[in-house]
């Protein structure tokens, strides 16, 4: 059935990044909306941005368009343009190719709701402009160099 019940969807808590960038996001929340209904094409997410929360570290993809729709609270988009505040019924897109590092940051008091849409697009790759980083579809994340960082990351767990 196409009708999704959210609230039954698991929802998934933090991230894959080596320490220390986990950090700012070990608290994210999410539910994968898309895969809830087998889309393979784009992937949709219900965020939640509890206060001091990172959506990731400021990042662009070779390939991937982003879209974000900011559906309670606020959020500072960070990004090479500078610093923007999002508020609920506000949203931003990111076009793949783009070398623009961007990334959301919750520093409000309250909890930041988002739908957050991207490509799925074999290949993409991208970097990390703060951080010595990059990622790729063909495996974990990596220096700037290729060597690997260390196993284990703290990994993304269901809450």
């Amino acid at each position: 059935m196409p009708k999704i019940d959210v609230e039954a969807l698991p929802r998934k808590r933090g991230t894959n990044y080596p320490a220390p960038y986990d950090a700012p996001c070990l608290n994210r929340r999410w539910r994968a909306l898309g895969d809830a209904v087998g889309l393979t094409q784009f992937g949709v997410n219900l965020v939640q941005l509890p206060p001091g929360s990172w959506s990731s570290q400021r990042h662009w993809h070779s390939d991937e368009d982003e879209f974000v729709w900011v559906l309670r609270g606020n959020v500072v988009l960070v990004s090479d343009d500078g610093e923007a505040t999002l508020a609920a019924g506000e949203c931003a897109g990111f076009k793949g190719g783009q070398r623009n590092g961007h990334c959301l940051q919750n520093r409000s008091e309250q909890t930041a709701e988002l739908l957050v849409v991207g490509a799925r697009i074999a290949g993409d790759h991208g970097e990390y402009p703060d951080l010595d980083m990059i990622f790729g579809c063909e495996g974990p994340y990596r220096h700037r160099d290729g060597s690997a960082y260390p196993d284990p990351v703290p990994g993304i767990v269901q809450d």
